[in-house]
């Protein structure tokens, strides 16, 4: 079958999925896509060509790549724009791609022979669509790819810049705790990295809160039971209806990694002894200097455990790999690969542990596995993570000073070997029978499902 045809027949509803082009984002959205796949829709995925998919692992469904089509456009050769980083597209695009969107929008709506669209879902940084959705009368889900907590914290934020968090700059109040989200200490903020002025990051996350509360209803990567005050909370202040689904239970994401996965650690990894093992990756974006990936090592290397180290090319700046290592680093104890089918390798009944910089999709990886964990967050929502796991269901050790190799040492024992690692797994196995038990017919994510697919299905 070709692609049009496989997507169109015997499905009668289309739904349109438009994901932000970073890892950490389509890997949620194409298997919410392939969920609602599963369920009966038509799907069609836009995308820009920038970070595009591997479409060839999707023949069921249809590909539209918009908004840097044009490579004649010179609005696209200024990126990245200041201060933005990689995420300067996400902020271009939220400025200039309202019409083109609705154009896009429009020829789908108006496509003859194709079943109808029932609604557009976006990825909620995506915060223009709503305003194109709206004058199409579109209903626009959004998919939030972080934490319930997370976006109650960025909800805040205005109220946190004026209690002055994000300029507060006497650095012997970093240990105290946020009276408006206790769990949170002041550095966690401060670590977020949202400047009080002139700050795009943080008017895009304004803007996203807002028009997240605009829309059709929200899809969280989450369970119930892993978030309920905050859901009861979120369902409190927003109209629109919330689904909670734990997408990793349903699909695996490796068919949408952007990088090659290595899998040739495999038989080195079946010859471990169960729990011994740390996992260590710290994600799609994030860099570290040649002295803190120096530390890393020497960490791993005093922990006396075994490891898998994902050392993304790029990872360390100013270098290609891992050249800075030392001559005779790995031994038989450790391995490194430059990238990893991480469902697969948390699921591994060697894995005792998960050195992760606690984004989202990792750290609930890591609770669908019930795997312990060691939290390093960079920025953004990381140690919004970190500090939940490690505080709220303290299935995790934060490491909060940064790269000292006795630290890593010391918080790799505590997890691998101390008897305080006993009570931390065992606490990651309740979580992960708790994710069990929702998943069954009757249970929170079993319904959260049905409900969606109702929803959609009433469009």
């Amino acid at each position: 079958m070709d692609n049009q045809t496989e997507t169109t027949v015997g499905r009668h509803r289309k739904v349109i999925l438009f994901p932000l082009p970073y890892q950490g984002h389509i890997n949620p959205m194409l298997q919410l896509a392939n969920l609602l796949y599963s369920k009966g829709f038509s799907i069609t995925i836009f995308h820009t060509n920038f970070n595009k998919p591997k479409t060839t692992n999707y023949p069921h469904f249809t590909f539209k790549f918009i908004l840097d089509n044009d490579p004649d456009d010179q609005r696209y050769s200024k990126l990245p724009l200041q201060g933005m980083g990689a995420f300067a597209r996400v902020f271009l695009f939220n400025q200039i791609g309202g019409d083109q969107l609705r154009h896009q929008l429009e020829l789908e709506l108006l496509a003859k022979d194709e079943p109808p669209v029932s609604c557009l879902i976006t990825d909620s940084l995506w915060h223009f669509a709503q305003s194109a959705a709206d004058s199409l009368s579109l209903p626009r889900l959004v998919l939030r790819t972080s934490s319930l907590f997370c976006f109650l914290v960025y909800a805040s934020l205005p109220l946190l810049d004026d209690l002055g968090y994000l300029s507060l700059s006497d650095n012997n109040r970093l240990e105290e705790h946020v009276i408006e989200f206790p769990v949170l200490k002041v550095k966690d903020i401060k670590k977020m990295a949202f400047k009080r002025d002139n700050d795009a990051i943080g008017e895009a996350i304004c803007n996203m809160v807002k028009q997240t509360k605009a829309s059709s209803g929200i899809i969280w990567n989450s369970f119930k039971e892993l978030e309920e005050p905050e859901l009861e909370t979120v369902l409190r202040d927003i109209p629109a209806p919330s689904f909670l689904i734990p997408f990793p239970k349903h699909f695996t994401a490796s068919s949408s990694s952007l990088l090659d996965q290595d899998r040739t650690f495999f038989p080195w990894l079946d010859q471990q002894p169960p729990n011994s093992v740390v996992y260590v990756s710290f994600g799609s974006v994030a860099q570290v200097n040649e002295k803190e990936f120096l530390e890393i090592a020497h960490g791993l290397e005093d922990s006396k455990q075994s490891f898998l180290w994902v050392v993304r090319p790029g990872f360390v700046e100013g270098s290609a790999w891992v050249e800075p290592l030392p001559d005779g680093f790995l031994g038989e104890k450790g391995r490194i690969v430059e990238w990893a089918p991480q469902q697969e390798v948390l699921a591994h009944e060697a894995v005792g542990a998960f050195w992760t910089h606690s984004g989202w999709n990792s750290t609930f990886e890591s609770v669908c596995e019930g795997v312990p964990m060691i939290c390093s967050p960079f920025w953004g929502d990381q140690p919004l993570d970190a500090r939940y796991m490690s505080d709220v269901w303290k299935v995790a050790v934060y490491l909060e000073n940064g790269w000292k190799r006795e630290e890593i040492s010391s918080a790799i024992r505590r997890v691998m070997v101390d008897e305080e690692g006993e009570d931390i797994k065992e606490r990651a196995r309740v979580l992960k029978q708790k994710l069990q038990v929702s998943l069954k017919k009757g249970g929170s994510s079993y319904e959260s499902v049905d409900a969606l697919v109702a929803y959609i299905s009433s469009f």
